[in-house]
């Protein structure tokens, strides 16, 4: 039924549930499920694929939980959400013309920057801080390059979207961590869209997943909508922390 043996599929499938626990909070969760998706006997590019699609589900599932408490309006976000899905596209496109040991080296310093800017940075509540972006100016240079990064990289996405909504839109930690799950969503479907064609999407394994990712996804959006930015912070300080740590053993080990 799977394209594994089903004690892997028991294995991926709870590696999904952990995922869209974390990414729905913090972002992240795909250096969990692409790493075992690799240890399953994937190729990169089935890996990658198929973790989009399990992915996409998580995200929408994250960002119908936010928007039903009402912290924030699909509707509202339409527009960046294009941008974003199209930004995902693209990236997906030209994934093989980027450097990926480059993007390996650098990666971990930025993360590294987001985990030690939300320990440390003072004020960080869900309250609102002080615009400095105006949301179409936004939409046009953030939105597109972390889309564009999601679509050709990916770890560390969701955290970098938050990142920009507090730095740059002035929005509290929780609603941060609202508005960011569409977007997210838009750039993984725009770069599942690219790789369907390429035929490399585990389909049977990937659904089993996505059920594993709603789930999770569902139960950590509640979690986070109840405690705000008392869980958000740390949980995403811990991700970011690991991504990191993950992506520099695999520059150095490999």
């Amino acid at each position: 039924m799977f394209e594994v043996a089903t004690s892997l599929a028991v294995l991926l499938i709870l590696a999904a549930f952990v995922a869209g626990f974390v990414d729905s909070i913090a972002g992240g969760g795909g250096l969990i499920t692409v790493p075992a998706l690799l240890l399953a006997g994937a190729s990169p590019v089935e890996a990658l694929a198929t973790n989009k699609l399990q992915g996409s589900f998580g995200a929408g599932t994250a960002m119908l939980a936010y928007a039903k408490a009402g912290h924030v309006r699909p509707m509202d976000q339409l527009g960046m959400a294009a941008i974003s899905a199209g930004a995902g596209a693209g990236g997906a496109l030209v994934a093989h013309l980027i450097p990926a040991d480059a993007l390996r080296l650098i990666m971990p310093a930025v993360l590294i920057g987001v985990a030690l800017f939300f320990a440390f940075k003072p004020g960080l509540t869900d309250d609102a801080r002080a615009e400095r972006m105006r949301p179409q100016v936004f939409a046009l240079t953030a939105v597109p390059l972390i889309a564009a990064y999601d679509g050709f990289f990916g770890p560390g996405t969701g955290s970098f979207f938050m990142l920009g909504f507090v730095l740059l839109a002035g929005y509290g930690v929780l609603k941060a961590t609202a508005h960011t799950k569409m977007l997210n969503f838009a750039s993984n479907v725009g770069s599942l869209i690219v790789f369907i064609p390429a035929g490399a999407t585990w389909w049977a394994m990937g659904f089993a997943m996505a059920a594993a990712q709603i789930a999770g996804a569902a139960l950590g959006a509640r979690l986070a909508i109840r405690i705000g930015a008392g869980l958000i912070k740390p949980l995403l300080v811990v991700t970011s922390t690991a991504m990191a740590i993950r992506l520099l053993w695999q520059a150095f080990a490999g």
